[in-house]
């Protein structure tokens, strides 16, 4: 793997690599114009925008909001998406958005939803995987977060008080995965990391103690009518985990201190579309970040 150009191979960073990383950092696109102005206008009814926080950084361009129920029914089954953990993920906001405008009214007899649709914000500004202190917010869901995306995303769903029977979280592997983001990974933490095959197609992240394959099968299923799935690569694998069936692959998501792992939803998932496939389009990653929503929700429900 190439060395980065921040730091000293071998040796972790410390502040001063921080900052300069972060100083690289350039505003790209508009949470405000291609995410709040978009959400403002597509609360469907029986529903509300909650801002539940906002980032330190800029609180006032960084408002972090969700969509819930006007009111909650003890007696459906409760469900969260999220999406936008990582910013730099578009389809994962702009999939959320396109659900909560086109499909979640068909559920709300069924299923109590939240929809967090920008986890990140300034991440999705500035097209990074990090936040701005050089942590990634996937890998910060535990108590005393110091990732305050994370931790106010942890204090929502914990003040929302309900038992969550399925969780969603929206993603996408992408080629800059190999060019920046585990490039610059290694080089923070000062050790060697391999690139792996980046998968054309979608695949999902199951959870290991509890993968649920039946549940995954049926978003993959639903998804192949969309996008192509993933194969495995020469190993059977994809990047680097086993398939435990077509298009699954599983992490333990406590143990990472991931997303999908803060709740003790049965049915968890993790998607991932691949945007930079020569098959692909923005739209058509939408779509199947809709239709995997939708696929979990018609499986819960």
């Amino acid at each position: 793997m190439q060395n980065y150009p921040i730091g000293t191979p071998g040796e972790p960073w410390g502040e001063e690599e921080k900052a300069q990383w972060k100083a690289q950092q350039t505003v790209k696109r508009s949470y405000q114009e291609e995410v709040l102005n978009k959400l403002f206008n597509i609360i469907p009814e029986g529903f509300e925008l909650k801002q539940y926080g906002a980032l330190p950084y800029d609180t006032a361009r960084y408002p972090l909001y969700a969509v819930i129920p006007k009111s909650i029914d003890a007696k459906k089954p409760s469900a969260l998406v999220t999406g936008g953990v990582h910013g730099y993920e578009t389809s994962g906001v702009q999939g959320a958005l396109q659900f909560i405008e086109t499909k979640l009214s068909k559920y709300a007899d069924q299923v109590n939803i939240i929809v967090v649709p920008c986890v990140s914000p300034w991440g999705y500004e500035t097209i990074n995987r990090w936040n701005p202190l050089a942590l990634d917010p996937n890998r910060s869901f535990y108590g005393d977060s110091p990732a305050p995306e994370s931790a106010q995303l942890m204090q929502l769903v914990s003040d929302l008080a309900l038992s969550l029977s399925l969780h969603i979280d929206l993603h996408e592997t992408t080629d800059t995965d190999n060019s920046e983001f585990r490039p610059a990974l290694a080089a923070r933490d000062g050790v060697t990391h391999d690139n792996w095959n980046i998968p054309d197609g979608f695949y999902t992240v199951a959870n290991t103690p509890s993968p649920q394959i039946e549940f995954q099968k049926a978003v993959i299923d639903a998804v192949r009518k969309v996008t192509h799935i993933a194969p495995a690569d020469e190993n059977g694998k994809i990047i680097g985990a086993d398939v435990v069936s077509e298009g699954v692959i599983c992490y333990d998501k406590k143990a990472l201190h991931l997303c999908g792992g803060m709740t003790d939803a049965l049915y968890v998932t993790t998607t991932e579309v691949y945007p930079d496939s020569d098959n692909a389009t923005p739209e058509n990653c939408n779509d199947a970040q809709v239709t995997a929503i939708c696929a979990a929700l018609d499986y819960l429900s």
